[in-house]
């Protein structure tokens, strides 16, 4: 009868509008009306607008760039003497340089920070303790003669005696 289309109606009205309002249809049936008159409630959610983001409210790690081993100051060979970005001060004697232009000690002695007056480029030594050492190719005070293999043949320098 008229019920039961009023029913299936309600049902329809009520998935149908569920899903998509912020409402819902609530199917009651009255039974003290006398012969279950149904009848229909709207009841409506309490809402909240949405929040837009903020813009603000971000930060990056800390990079901890800078010089570490100032001009005068010991260091061993390892230490760090200045991380930076990019060469703003470049290697110099027993100075090497990482992959990210970080520059570390080669010999233990005290850091010296020079600039070209010319171009103004930054250049970071390293002052060895026991003085500058040339490298023992570029010293006529080899003890022993140098054997040099050309062709699988050796072939004796004699070194000049001063």
């Amino acid at each position: 009868g008229p019920r039961v289309s009023l029913h299936v109606l309600a049902l329809h009205w009520f998935f149908h509008f569920s899903v998509r309002l912020p409402q819902s249809l609530i199917l009651q049936t009255d039974v003290t009306a006398g012969g279950g008159v149904a009848s229909l409630i709207i009841r409506c959610w309490a809402t909240k607008k949405a929040a837009g983001s903020s813009k603000n409210g971000r930060d990056s790690n800390p990079k901890n760039l800078g010089v570490k081993k100032f001009g005068g100051e010991r260091v061993i060979p390892g230490n760090i003497i200045v991380r930076q970005r990019g060469t703003r001060f470049h290697p110099g004697n027993y100075v090497g340089i990482g992959k990210d232009h970080t520059l570390f000690a080669l010999k233990e002695g005290n850091v010296k920070f020079e600039r070209h007056k010319l171009s103004g480029r930054k250049w970071v030594h390293v002052e060895p303790k026991d003085g500058h050492v040339l490298h023992p190719v570029y010293t006529n005070d080899a003890k022993e003669d140098h054997v040099i293999y050309a062709d699988k043949t050796p072939v004796v320098l004699k070194t000049a005696k001063a």
